[in-house]
């Protein structure tokens, strides 16, 4: 369905997940210069951190706070540890406040993060020495183009997310929908969604980065979805 057109769905919210202990291990590591961030195994298998299992439970609560016809109905998540950890937590927490109703989520592997090839879990300085063609690669060209080898680019997160919103659209009219994602996820279905230009998703970009565990919503009361808030926090505790 093309951006702008009319839609069937009442409410898409998109969440990236909590914090995981790769984006603590990380931040630590690249600050440093260092080439190893103590990060093993695969992408798909990193759980959250004792930060990212907080920010999941306030998530949680937040959405059980909100009015019955205001809470989600349909809930769809990446198949990546921890987005479904994420969920699972937010579920149990809004049962401990009373509101035992959040769905269960089903999987879709086109909400995955973006793929990042012989890059995956590189330190910027592990790429640096390992693989300085891609650096330069990566300098002559811009984000939403450079595709790692083996893996994505930004557009071709995108390129999946169009088939995953047709299939919405199509299979939950009316419904109130959440994805709990990625923050690749959340900014390319920016440009989806509102048909934003490469130079407006830039701008989006230069702003700061999509928050973990931040919420983004699109209302569908006019019949077309428009965004009602981004990378909103508010919900997380210190915040």
């Amino acid at each position: 369905m093309a951006p702008g057109s009319a839609t069937e769905v009442a409410e898409l919210t998109v969440v990236r997940h909590g914090q995981s202990t790769a984006n603590a291990a990380f931040a630590i590591a690249d600050a440093a210069g260092s080439t190893d961030s103590g990060v093993t195994g695969r992408d798909a298998d990193i759980a959250l951190s004792p930060l990212g299992e907080a920010q999941a439970v306030a998530l949680g609560q937040h959405f059980g706070a909100l009015p019955e016809d205001r809470r989600p109905q349909v809930v769809i998540c990446s198949p990546y540890r921890r987005a479904v950890q994420s969920w699972r937590l937010a579920v149990r927490a809004a049962r401990v406040e009373g509101i035992p109703d959040l769905p269960e989520p089903s999987i879709d592997e086109r909400l995955r993060d973006r793929v990042t090839g012989e890059l995956e879990l590189l330190t910027r300085a592990a790429i640096a020495a390992r693989f300085p063609g891609e650096v330069a690669r990566r300098s002559a060209t811009d984000e939403f183009h450079y595709r790692p080898r083996g893996g994505e680019s930004l557009l071709d997160v995108a390129a999946r997310l169009g088939a995953l919103l047709d299939d919405v659209r199509r299979d939950h009219a009316g419904a109130r929908v959440l994805l709990v994602a990625h923050d690749s996820v959340v900014l390319m279905l920016r440009q989806l969604v509102e048909g934003l230009s490469l130079a407006e998703l830039e701008t989006v970009v230069r702003a700061g980065p999509v928050a973990n565990a931040s919420v983004t919503r699109w209302t569908g009361e006019t019949g077309r979805l428009v965004l009602a808030k981004y990378n909103r926090v508010v919900h997380l505790p210190g915040e």
